[in-house]
């Protein structure tokens, strides 16, 4: 294991939950529970014994260069794990504890398109809609991404004309989940390459989302596309017949065709709701909603910046999927993050990760994680129905450096929980003015410095003194003005944000999410509790656009009193 060879970086982080019965085995209530591989859990316990009270200035150099042993290239990715909490024996039983459970074998299971969701027995083969056309075994996917270059290159050079010969200036997509989350985040990423029609997104069913957006456009100069796999989802409906309505007022009925686009599974639906033919692309049930940007549903993508940039962009996902399939579990960057992460959640209580891209474009990235992550792996059973007893995911939070220094950063630094961190660097900016850029690398650099080696009493003391305050309030003060230090974090870099450098990220992050899924024998790709909000949602609806009293006194006395309230507000 030649890239952790010389790491041995310990942190002092404090567990909640990690319990010792009388004859001294583990029973971790958050590790994950399998006969198969208790001896590597019982190991991973002991490591964490030995190393929780050490601290990371003390051991940083002990076994020689830690930095250039801790950084691992691909894809056009350097992921620096120096200040991470982890050495090389923890790293052993981790990379044990993936083998058995046969990680290997799942992660050319997911690559193959195997049926690796299987409460919907189907394959989630999403990296198919990456692969370059030489390696392109669906002939769909080439179909589609043909479409896709076709209306975008038509919408960019003026050739798609609307009502009454009007170019289209503005998109709008409308979607919800995946089919927002993704081209959203990708979209703004990529603004400095956009020169295509202004693209905007809709996604929240409050009626102000839609009616702000359509403020500035004119319905002959606008194009809705309307992103719905199953074409029933109730925002994305309702939005979509809103903004239909607002065609509407300026066409015709049989104008329609040259404004709307669906992408979606169900023709039919599509059809019934006005789109043409033609006009509706393709989406298959082995790809889930939250891995779609990679489908027609990143067709805003191309329409903004290029089909050639779109075409980067799976490049870029499709060279981590190269990288993922066949790197040996130690040199293997969404491997070594996974496990990492699971280090983190179920041994040193980790109930949150933050992601703190450094990189106004990239300040979409942690909404677009929270759906990947939690969704994916905020689950209570095993694949088997089985009840796990262990922690399956932690809550995924931040914002775009440097806004977050001067608001939760506190917490960070000074709070009593640690919270490992990802901060994601691209080191030169599109801008031309580099002393800005200089400005926010090197708070990048000094926030993942700060949260390791933090401040002790003594320094704060002595910087108080030198301050020309007094011996008393210099020890009064010290106390407040100290951080603990040892807190981990990862730095994930780039030269430079480009199309294929997003697109390696973002696959890195989805096979990172399978690594943990497979750890903690979960199903990463079903997502059954989302549907418990949209089915009571029904009825609830039905009284308060039907004033139903009857229905009212039939639900539970908050629901029913806040019925009454909106009735009565709206009446």
């Amino acid at each position: 294991m030649a890239f952790f060879s010389n790491l041995c970086v310990i942190m002092n982080l404090r567990p909640s939950n990690l319990i010792i019965c009388e004859n001294d085995t583990m029973t971790d209530v958050n590790a994950p529970q399998h006969a198969a591989h208790s001896l590597a859990l019982q190991q991973l316990y002991s490591h964490y014994q030995a190393v929780k009270i050490n601290d990371i200035n003390d051991l940083k150099f002990s076994h020689g260069s830690v930095e250039e042993n801790a950084r691992l290239s691909a894809a056009g990715l350097t992921i620096d794990l120096s200040r991470a909490f982890i050495n090389q024996e923890i790293l052993d039983e981790l990379i044990l504890f993936a083998e058995t459970m046969g990680l290997s074998d799942q992660i050319q299971a997911l690559i193959g398109g195997a049926e690796v969701n299987n409460t919907e027995q189907r394959a989630a083969h999403h990296t198919a809609l990456r692969c370059p056309p030489a390696k392109q075994h669906r002939a769909e996917v080439t179909a589609t991404q043909h479409k896709i270059k076709g209306i975008s290159d038509r919408l960019r050079s003026g050739q798609w004309r609307g009502h009454g010969g009007s170019v289209i200036t503005d998109i709008i997509n409308i979607g919800i989940g995946g089919s927002d989350l993704g081209p959203r985040m990708i979209t703004h990423a990529l603004s400095h390459f956009a020169d295509g029609p202004n693209v905007h997104f809709v996604a929240n069913v409050d009626p102000r989302d839609l009616e702000t957006t359509l403020q500035v456009l004119a319905p002959s100069t606008t194009l809705i596309i309307i992103s719905s796999k199953s074409f029933s989802t109730t925002e994305t409906l309702e939005n979509a017949l809103s903004a239909r309505k607002w065609l509407l007022t300026e066409m015709n009925q049989d104008d329609l065709s040259n404004h709307i686009i669906a992408v979606s599974s169900n023709n039919e639906k599509a059809i019934e709701f006005g789109v043409n033919a033609e006009n509706v692309l393709p989406m298959w049930d082995w790809v889930g909603g939250r891995y779609s940007l990679w489908s027609a549903i990143g067709l805003p993508i191309a329409i903004a910046t290029g089909y050639q940039n779109y075409n980067d962009l799976l490049a870029g996902a499709h060279a981590m999927d190269e990288h993922f399939a066949n790197n040996s579990l130690t040199n293997n960057i969404p491997v070594l993050l996974g496990l990492l992460e699971i280090w983190y959640i179920n041994y040193c209580s980790a109930n949150s990760i933050a992601v703190l891209p450094y990189s106004h474009e990239l300040r979409l990235l942690p909404d677009y994680l929270q759906q990947l992550v939690m969704e994916s792996n905020g689950k209570q059973v095993s694949k088997d129905g089985e009840p796990v007893k262990h922690r399956t995911c932690a809550t995924i939070w931040g914002s775009a450096g440097t806004i977050g220094q001067h608001s939760f950063h506190q917490l960070l630094h000074q709070g009593t929980e640690s919270i490992p961190v990802d901060f994601i660097l691209p080191l030169k900016s599109h801008s031309h003015e580099k002393h800005k850029q200089a400005h926010l690398v090197a708070n990048c650099l000094a926030q993942s410095k700060a949260l390791t080696e933090g401040k002790s009493i003594s320094i704060a003391e002595q910087e108080l003194l030198n301050a020309g305050v007094s011996n008393e309030e210099a020890q009064r003060l010290a106390k407040h003005k100290a951080s603990p230090g040892n807190r981990a974090n990862t730095i994930i870099a780039m030269d430079q944000l480009n199309a294929k450098n997003l697109g390696a990220l973002v696959a890195m992050y989805e096979h990172k999410v399978f690594v943990q899924s497979i750890m903690w024998n979960i199903n990463a790709f079903d997502q059954w509790g989302v549907e418990l909000g949209k089915q009571l949602s029904t009825p609830i609806l039905n009284t308060l656009q039907n004033d139903n009293s009857k229905a009212t006194a039939d639900t539970d006395k908050t629901t029913a009193f806040w019925c009454e309230q909106f009735i009565n507000q709206n009446s």
